[in-house]
C-alpha cells in the first residue's frame, strides 16, 4: 500500500471555492468518482478521483478557495491492485458474454422505432438526424436559393439550413435537432419537394442516449435482484415508471448534468436524486425524460408554458362545415406571432399626431413624386420620424440579450414595414431609413411592397429589422395593440386619420389626426418612455421640418 497526495488539476479558470465537499476519511473510492466541488465566477465543476483507493487524509474545507496545485487529500493506493487492472480488464473482455438473440431484436426495435417515428438512425451507437425538406405548402417544387450550412458545421435546433423559394414565397427551413452536420444532400439552385433529403445530423451522445431509452419501455420483466447494503434484495419491475418527486432545497448537479438538462428542457428541481449526497446524475435526468414520455396525460393535456388547449369541438354538430387549410406562410406567420406573446409582456401606448401641415406639404410635393416616378404617401414620413426617434432614444434601437440581463445596441436603422398579401402578412425591411431621403424611402418601400404581393422577396430582405411600422389606414379604424415583432422591443401602429374639431385655446379648428398605438415590450421599455417616444413622435409628424434640424 502507498499514500499518494491528490491535487487539483488545471481547472481552466484559475481559482474557486469549494461549496460541497463529497467523500469523507475513511471512504473507498473509485477512479473518476467525483471528491469536491469549486465553484469560480464562470462555471461550477466536480473534481474527479484520478484513481481508486482509501481516503486516509482531507486537506480542505468548505469555503476554501483552490487553484490548480493545491493539496486536497491523501489517498492510499493498493499498488499490487493498480499494477493488475490492465490485465483483469482484459480478462473481464475476454468473458464478455455475447449478445443474446432476443437483445438484438430488441435493438433493432429500438432502431426500427427511432426510424419511422423520429426519422433517426443509428450508427455505430450514434444516432443520426435525417432532415428533409418539410411541408412547404405547394404541390409544386421549390428551389433552394441559398446554402447555410456545410459538412463539419455544429447547428442548433432551429438554426436555418437552407432557403427555399416556391411560386408562393421564400423560406428557410429550420434544423429539428443540434448536432455536427455530417452530409448535405441538397444542392444549390436544385429543386426539391417535401420529403427530399436535406443534410444528415450526427446529434450529441447525451441527446441520443435519452431518444433511445425513450423508445425501450419492455412490457414486462422479470423479478431482479439488485444489491442493496451488500445484500440481495428482489425487485419487480413496475408497470408504469412514477413521476419523480420534486427536489426540496437547493439542486445539486453538476456542469455535465444541468448542460444534458438544458438541451432536455427539464427543469432539475423537479428531479429525484439518486447520487452521493442528494447529487442529480445523468440518468437521474434521462428517467425523468423516459417517465414523462410514457406517462400518457402529460404532453396530450399541456401546451407549452402549462396552458391547456382549447378544447376540440365537433362544429359540424351544428350546421355544414368545410375545411380550408392554411398556407406555409400563415401556419409560420401564426407560430412567430403566438411566440412573440407567449414570451413578450405586451404594453400598449396610445396616441394622436395632427398631421395637417403634414399632408398639405405631401400634397404639394405630387409632381415632384411623380416625376421620380413615385408616389409620396404618408408611409415615407412614417418611416423618417420613426428613424429620427430611434436615433433619439436607443433603448427603442435594441434587442434583449438570451440571458436577459443585457440590452444589444444597434448602430444601424433598419425598419419593417408590414404589408398584406394575398397568402399573409409579410414585413419587408428598409435598411439605413435614417440616411435616405423621404423620395428615396417612398420608392424602395413600393418596389418592396410589390415584391411581396407577386412572391418575390427573399428571405434576407425580411431580416435585420430593429423596428416595426403596421399601418392600417387604408382600411380604418380608431385604433389597435400590434403584437411586438420579436426579437425587436417595440413596434408602432398606424389607423386611419379622421378630420376632428382640436381646442386651439380660443376655438375649435379642423384638424387632421393620425391615431398612432406603440406597442412595447416592458421588460426593457417602461410606460414613461413609451410616453415620451409617442408624444415626441407626435410633435415631429406635426412638425414635419424639425426633422431637419
Amino acid at each position: 500500500m502507498t499514500t499518494e497526495l491528490i491535487r487539483v488539476p488545471d481547472i481552466g479558470t484559475g481559482e474557486g471555492e469549494v461549496i460541497e465537499i463529497l467523500v469523507n476519511v475513511g471512504d473507498a473510492i473509485e477512479a473518476e468518482q467525483g471528491l469536491l466541488t469549486l465553484e469560480s465566477d464562470k462555471a461550477s465543476m466536480e473534481i474527479p478521483a484520478p484513481k481508486a483507493g482509501i481516503v486516509k487524509n482531507i486537506k480542505i474545507k468548505l469555503g476554501d478557495r483552490l487553484k490548480e496545485g493545491d493539496a486536497l487529500l491523501e489517498l492510499e493506493i493498493d499498488s499490487q491492485a493498480v499494477d493488475s487492472s490492465a490485465a483483469s480488464s482484459a480478462a473481464v473482455a475476454d468473458e464478455a458474454p455475447e449478445p443474446s438473440a432476443e437483445s438484438a431484436v430488441v435493438s433493432q426495435q429500438v432502431a426500427d422505432i427511432l426510424k419511422t417515428q423520429h426519422g433517426v438512425t443509428t450508427e455505430s451507437g450514434a444516432c443520426i438526424k435525417e432532415v428533409k425538406v418539410p411541408d412547404i405548402g405547394s404541390a409544386e417544387k421549390a428551389q433552394v436559393i441559398e446554402l447555410l450550412i456545410a459538412v463539419g458545421d455544429q447547428v442548433t435546433e432551429e438554426q436555418s439550413l437552407l432557403t427555399l423559394e416556391s411560386d408562393k414565397a421564400s423560406m428557410e427551413i429550420p434544423s429539428p435537432a443540434s448536432g455536427e452536420v455530417i452530409e448535405v444532400l441538397a444542392k444549390l439552385n436544385s429543386e426539391v419537394t417535401e420529403g427530399d433529403l436535406i443534410c444528415r445530423i450526427r446529434m450529441e451522445q447525451e441527446v441520443c442516449d435519452v431518444l433511445q431509452a425513450s423508445v425501450t419501455q419492455p412490457e414486462s420483466a422479470p423479478v431482479t435482484e439488485q444489491l442493496v447494503d451488500g445484500g440481495p434484495v428482489s425487485v419487480a419491475p413496475a408497470s408504469q415508471p412514477s413521476k419523480p418527486a420534486k427536489q426540496s432545497g437547493p439542486v445539486h448537479a453538476g456542469p455535465a448534468v444541468r448542460k444534458l438538462a438544458r438541451e432536455l428542457g427539464v427543469d432539475l428541481s423537479q428531479v429525484s436524486a439518486t447520487g452521493p449526497h442528494q447529487r442529480i446524475v445523468k440518468e437521474d435526468v434521462q428517467l425523468y425524460v423516459k417517465t414523462r414520455l410514457s406517462t400518457p396525460d402529460a404532453p396530450q393535456n399541456m401546451q407549452g408554458n402549462g396552458i391547456m388547449p382549447i378544447p376540440a369541438v365537433d362544429f359540424s354538430r351544428f350546421g355544414e362545415t368545410t375545411t380550408a387549410p392554411m398556407t406555409r406562410l400563415q401556419q409560420l406567420g401564426a407560430e412567430n406571432l403566438h411566440r412573440s406573446w407567449l414570451n413578450v409582456p405586451h404594453v400598449t401606448h396610445f396616441e394622436s399626431a395632427d398631421i395637417t401641415e403634414l399632408e398639405a406639404f405631401r400634397i404639394t410635393q405630387k409632381a415632384v413624386a411623380e416625376k421620380a416616378g413615385t408616389k409620396l404617401t404618408v408611409l415615407p414620413f412614417l418611416l423618417k420620424a420613426c428613424a429620427y426617434m430611434l436615433k433619439e432614444m436607443p433603448e427603442f434601437n435594441s434587442s434583449l440579450a438570451p440571458n436577459g440581463k443585457e440590452l444589444i445596441m444597434k448602430k444601424y436603422v433598419h425598419l419593417g414595414f408590414a404589408v398584406d398579401t394575398p397568402d399573409g402578412l409579410l414585413v419587408p425591411v428598409i435598411r439605413d431609413v435614417d440616411q435616405k431621403s423621404l423620395l428615396q424611402l417612398a420608392i424602395e418601400a413600393a418596389d418592396l411592397a410589390d415584391k411581396a404581393r407577386n412572391k418575390k422577396l427573399s428571405a434576407e430582405q425580411m431580416q435585420g429589422g430593429c423596428f416595426t411600422i403596421s399601418s392600417l389606414g387604408h382600411i380604418g379604424g380608431t385604433g389597435f395593440t400590434p403584437i411586438v415583432n420579436t426579437p425587436e422591443v417595440a413596434i408602432l401602429g398606424v389607423s386611419r386619420a379622421t378630420m376632428q374639431p382640436v381646442w386651439d385655446g380660443k376655438d375649435f379648428a379642423p384638424r387632421l389626426m393620425l391615431p398612432l398605438s406603440l406597442s412595447y415590450d416592458h421588460r426593457v421599455i417602461n410606460g414613461a418612455a413609451a410616453a415620451r417616444f409617442s408624444r415626441r413622435l407626435s410633435d415631429l409628424l406635426a412638425e414635419i421640418r424639425s426633422l431637419l434640424l
